[in-house]
């Protein structure tokens, strides 16, 4: 059974002054395992009257047709339990022909969706541009701020030029790049080039689908056939040791909740799709074991990437924290995954957070700010 384990204060507290420059977000105090944030109106925006909750229709759109099917189910259901267990009137809905006329249709249609996709239309965008031209207001990012964070070459290059994040050095390459040029000449350039070991991952997907570890060069054509087997296109990154680190953001009535960062530590050292769903011997540290400053720097950079890839809602960002203790970023998702094995939810309970309260902290701060205008 996964495990998660508090950390002690002595080794991980955090201060809560502000992250970034900006001076107005708050990352809250991080010991033994908990955070806090403000969760009041935001200054200065209208105070709108909700209705009561259980005659508020959430509807949650999970499922679809990409590889992460399963994991979209079970995190869609998972919150929608707990937003069930705090009163509200709950939904669910697949990704297919029918769900266009549920939207439209007066006695179906939602007062919020709340769409937890994974993969390929939940996470590239697509999703969110057929809610914004029906007029529906949703949790998360927008469809632009979604396209840029799927595409991980391009979410790196906009953290790091943007933000100053520190990233790998990385490369990107079509399947057809290899045909065309030969498999083994690229491959020798990769190594030459990059050196070894290289992480290799699809350019757009999740769950660690397709992702390989490559410490051997002859390791390189079946890491290659296995990301092409998930993406027509490849990241290959130089590898980075050190602390795996997890890191969600969330915005409740404008105020930003860092919570607290989360070691993943795995007996192969790799965190795989079996070592994310399968209940086993990974273990989960939250706060991660590393210095104060370093948890610091952490959080702010999460929320540093979080603002500038323009993201909203809630986000996670992943990093490598290595030798030096500067967090390398991976990448951030836009729909983190929610089932009981998924990070975010984790790190939100090991912060002292209730699912059912938290999850409709985050419906409410939806809500109050009217969202529900159509796509122009």
């Amino acid at each position: 059974m996964a495990t998660i384990k508090d950390n002690p204060p002595s080794e991980a507290t955090a201060d809560s002054d502000s992250l970034g420059d900006e001076g107005e977000a708050h990352a809250g105090q991080v010991a033994a395992g908990k955070t806090g944030t403000s969760t009041g109106k935001a200054a200065g925006k209208a105070s709108v009257t909700l209705r009561p909750r259980n005659e508020t229709s959430v509807l949650i759109i999970c499922g679809g047709l990409s590889h992460e099917r399963d994991i979209s189910i079970s995190s869609g259901h998972r919150v929608g339990g707990f937003l069930e267990d705090a009163g509200w009137q709950v939904r669910y809905h697949d990704m297919d022909s029918e769900l266009l006329q549920y939207l439209s249709d007066p006695a179906t249609r939602p007062d919020i969706v709340w769409p937890l996709l994974h993969g390929a239309n939940g996470e590239d965008g697509s999703i969110r541009d057929i809610l914004e031209m029906e007029g529906l207001p949703y949790i998360g990012s927008r469809a632009k701020a979604s396209r840029t964070a799927w595409s991980k070459p391009i979410a790196k290059n906009v953290v790091r030029k943007l933000a100053g994040l520190s990233t790998s050095h990385s490369v990107t390459l079509p399947e057809s790049m290899f045909r065309e040029l030969g498999v083994g000449k690229v491959i020798d350039l990769l190594v030459d080039s990059l050196g070894l070991p290289l992480f290799i991952k699809p350019t757009m997907g999740g769950s660690a689908l397709g992702c390989t570890l490559v410490t051997d060069a002859k390791q390189l054509p079946q890491a290659m056939v296995s990301c092409f087997a998930y993406g027509e296109v490849a990241l290959v990154e130089r590898a980075i040791s050190g602390t795996e680190v997890s890191v969600s953001v969330l915005d409740i009535d404008g105020e930003p909740l860092v919570l607290p960062p989360l070691e993943i530590v795995t007996p192969n050292g790799t965190y795989d799709y079996d070592a994310r769903y399968t209940p086993g011997p990974t273990d989960f540290y939250v706060p991660a074991r590393l210095p104060a400053a370093v948890l610091k720097a952490t959080q702010d950079a999460a929320l540093a990437a979080h603002r500038t890839l323009s993201l909203r809602d809630l986000s996670r960002t992943d990093f490598i924290v290595d030798a030096d203790g500067i967090p390398q970023f991976l990448e951030s998702n836009v729909t983190p995954g929610m089932t009981d094995t998924s990070l975010l939810p984790q790190a939100a309970v090991a912060a002292g957070y209730d699912l059912a309260d938290l999850y409709s902290q985050l419906v409410e701060s939806v809500l109050r700010q009217d969202r529900a205008q159509p796509h122009r």
